[in-house]
């Protein structure tokens, strides 16, 4: 059999994920009004680190509480699509755009096409639909993982994108920081955080723009790129290498202030990673543009849910980043198992030495409740 047609890849001979997804296709991506569906991201992180065998018992638990998609209003085409976007009412209307684009289109093209129309949106639906677009991304990145639950699982993505589409309202621009350590210090935290996070989203005046890594400014200068008007580096590696930093930088941070909301400042380091994940897909001249955005995303979730100090962290006990993995599939929550997942990536990038990455996975397991285990 070709690629496109085995089960299985993405580390996975027993196609335990393509099952998964297969299952989950037939639920919507919210359930209980707005809350979203993790379980695709939750089961591919599973998958990757080793976890295949409690797939299906995790899956059997979470899925109690999903939800049969909504139900469809109107198709959306190449000609209506603008009318459409953001409307949270076409949730299924733009699955099925995406799913019938995805048959037609390789997946890499409908990526390149939708990714620069879809991100000034990047923040809507709290972050999940670009966190569940970098899931997907990242399966149909791997050596044998062009199958169709895969494609199918990145059109529920878009289409969940589409139709929670919300652009942040226009901020102050601050400078840009040095670093990104420096970046997430500069944030203004919000006077009010109170309501939900479109509310407080709303609330924002300023954010700093992108910061410039060290590392990224070097690689400019290497490579002859240049920096933007606040710092960060237009060239595409350079991008990419603040981008790193951001995500290591958010992950770090969570470990020290993590208290300040412990589910929603997941996502300050989950949804910088997402993009991380899909750049190599992407043409290199959307990558600085992804970045800004990713930071931005990153940067309003600390705003408006960060705390104004920070708290002591033990560095990491001991474990290693997978075995702190190990400690969050058997916690079992999803944002548990989520962040995890972002902090293995972080880790892998210093060779597996990173206790306070370990650090930040422990205190999800510390500060989220347990999910509920299956009847």
């Amino acid at each position: 059999m070709d690629s496109t047609t085995t089960r299985g890849g993405h580390g996975d001979p027993t196609g335990t994920l393509d099952e998964a997804l297969e299952r989950l296709h037939s639920t919507g991506p919210e359930f209980e009004g707005w809350l979203s569906n993790h379980a695709p991201m939750a089961v591919e992180a599973l998958v990757r680190h080793g976890e295949t065998r409690t797939v299906h018992r995790w899956l059997d638990g979470y899925a109690e509480k999903l939800e049969d998609p909504p139900e469809s209003r109107a198709p959306v085409t190449d000609a209506n699509w603008r009318a459409a976007l953001g409307d949270s009412t076409r949730l299924t209307d733009w699955t099925r755009f995406f799913t019938h684009t995805m048959e037609e289109r390789p997946w890499r093209d409908v990526l390149a096409h939708w990714w620069p129309l879809l991100l000034p949106g990047i923040a809507g639906g709290a972050t999940h639909p670009v966190i569940r677009t970098g899931h997907a991304v990242r399966t149909l990145l791997a050596g044998d993982g062009d199958t169709a639950p895969r494609r199918t699982e990145l059109a529920h993505a878009l289409g969940y994108w589409a139709a929670r589409h919300s652009t942040l309202a226009e901020t102050e621009p601050l400078p840009g920081a040095r670093s990104a350590d420096e970046g997430y210090e500069a944030v203004p935290l919000l006077a009010d955080q109170s309501g939900g996070i479109r509310e407080r989203l709303a609330r924002i005046a300023a954010l700093p723009q992108r910061p410039r890594t060290r590392e990224a400014a070097h690689q400019a200068e290497r490579e002859g790129g240049k920096a933007g008007p606040h710092g960060g580096s237009t060239d595409p590696e350079g991008a990419r290498a603040d981008l790193e930093e951001i995500v290591r930088a958010a992950t770090h941070r969570y470990a020290t202030h993590a208290h300040g909301s412990p589910v929603m400042l997941v996502h300050a380091a989950t949804a910088p990673n997402a993009v991380l994940r899909v750049l190599p897909a992407l043409p290199r001249a959307l990558w600085s543009v992804s970045v800004d955005a990713a930071w931005a995303a990153s940067a309003a979730v600390t705003a408006v849910y960060g705390p104004s100090q920070g708290m002591p962290v033990s560095a990491g006990g001991g474990l290693t980043p997978r075995e702190a993995f190990a400690e969050a599939a058997a916690h079992g929550d999803e944002h548990a198992i989520k962040f995890a997942d972002t902090a293995l990536d972080v880790a892998a990038r210093r060779n597996g030495d990173d206790p306070l990455a370990v650090a930040a996975v422990l205190r999800t397991t510390e500060l989220i409740e347990p999910a509920r285990r299956p009847r």
